[in-house]
């Protein structure tokens, strides 16, 4: 037995992983070495996920370089919907391909290199003008990371067995979290309030790097040819809508994930409702981003193992803390302001609501890789994304409220949305055999 096969079932747990029922026998072969470049290249794109986060670092940018007010705001609904919306279209063009990595390679490859234009924006260019080039470029980068996620499911899902796909997905989030907690640290320290936009441009070009490396990786993976076919043109993409209509699993799947948006879009009201609690110095930002760091490498494995026996039953639990945490900040807030204007509050807050958000994404893409199979996996993948990410820029318009209701009550009423995330993820059928 291989080093690679050795190191598979340790940490996989599954002695008779290679007996794989549900891919291809030779991918299966072939699934030790793949999971691990999967595990790999997941690892280098978290990591810098992590790094050029738009809810953290980049909105710590756009303020720094002096770009208009309106930046900041577009900031989270681009990176998401840019990336989400055109899916339904991205899976027909990929559906005509045997092999798919190597749209994922390219995604990857085109992601870096905009995460570095963006350093570059940071050392080079300021105020409106600054503000125009990140908007660019992150349109760019999202339009590139739909291409990836389209396809990066149904690579996982051609070339790893199933009762291991969460684990690789909580393995790499692990990874990735234990350097963010050093990213975190870095800029808490003294002499990251030195020089800040370039320290902050340095690390997303070191940032862009990793999707680089990342690319390079995923080319080595083991996928062989796979079926094809389906939807060549927008009207015949279009169409696919109708599995909303007649898949009532799928259409209660999609409704599930809308509901735990929650997670992803309250945790800009945490960071504000610390910048006005604590201040905008960077060891903020730094706290903020050692706690998300610190979440995904305590959280993600037992997640992903959790979601190898029931992806439901995550996406369940993971709402239901997105809403207690929610519910306890806006107690907090109200009723000991005191409370959460101490150093410790908030950001023990946003760690367990990063907790809780690793929970919603592992849950929901074992999930929907779980549910189907073939190019079946691909319409659901696609369809999905699309719908949530025009939702997203509906639902994200909460922020607006802010104004008249404060940062703590737009929490609490996505609060109430997770609530019914967890009650509506309930009635979801199981996809994991027990």
């Amino acid at each position: 037995m291989s080093l690679a096969e050795n190191l598979y079932e340790k940490l996989t747990n599954e002695e008779d992983a290679r007996l794989c029922r549900d891919i291809d026998e030779k991918a299966c072969r072939e699934s030790p070495r793949s999971f691990f470049y999967l595990l790999a290249s997941y690892f280098f794109t978290k990591l810098g996920d992590a790094i050029a986060s738009p809810k953290t670092t980049l909105a710590w940018l756009t303020t720094a370089v002096g770009a208009p007010a309106f930046v900041l705001g577009m900031l989270v609904p681009i990176r998401e919907s840019g990336s989400l919306i055109p899916q339904l279209f991205i899976g027909g063009i990929i559906r005509q391909l045997s092999v798919r990595k190597w749209v994922w390679v390219a995604g990857s490859a085109v992601q870096g290199v905009c995460i570095v234009a963006i350093g570059f924006v940071a050392f080079a260019l300021e105020g409106a003008v600054a503000g125009w080039a990140i908007l660019a470029l992150v349109t760019l980068f999202s339009l590139a990371r739909g291409f990836c996620s389209v396809s990066a499911k149904d690579v996982l899902g051609k070339t790893i067995p199933k009762k291991i796909r969460g684990q690789l997905t909580g393995w790499s989030a692990s990874a990735a979290g234990l350097l963010t907690i050093g990213v975190g640290v870095v800029l808490m320290m003294p002499v990251a309030r030195l020089g800040e936009t370039e320290l902050i441009g340095a690390l997303l070009v070191g940032a862009g790097l990793l999707w680089v490396i990342a690319a390079a990786v995923y080319s080595l993976v083991a996928e062989y040819p796979g079926e094809t076919g389906g939807a060549r043109s927008a009207v015949e993409a279009l169409r696919k809508l109708d599995i909303l209509r007649t898949d009532k699993p799928f259409r209660r799947f999609v409704a599930t994930r809308a509901l735990l948006m929650c997670s992803a879009l309250s945790a800009p009201f945490y960071v504000a409702l610390a910048q006005e609690n604590l201040g905008s110095a960077a060891a903020v930002l730094g706290a903020f981003v050692a706690a998300a760091g610190l979440a995904s490498l305590l959280s993600a494995p037992l997640w992903g193992r959790f979601a190898d026996q029931s992806s439901r039953k995550v996406m369940v639990a993971a709402a239901l803390l997105t809403a207690s945490i929610g519910l306890l900040t806006f107690g907090v807030e109200s009723l000991a302001p005191g409370l959460s204007r101490t150093a410790w509050f908030l950001p023990i807050a946003y760690f367990a609501l990063s907790i809780a958000h690793s929970g919603v994404r592992v849950g929901r893409k074992t999930y929907v890789v779980d549910l189907a199979s073939g190019n079946k996996r691909t319409d659901y993948v696609a369809i999905s994304n699309t719908v949530i990410g025009v939702l997203l820029l509906v639902v994200g318009s909460v922020g607006a409220l802010a104004p008249w209701i404060g940062n703590a009550g737009v929490i609490v009423l996505l609060s109430v949305m997770g609530l019914c995330g967890a009650l509506l993820g309930m009635s979801l059928p199981e996809t994991v055999e027990s």
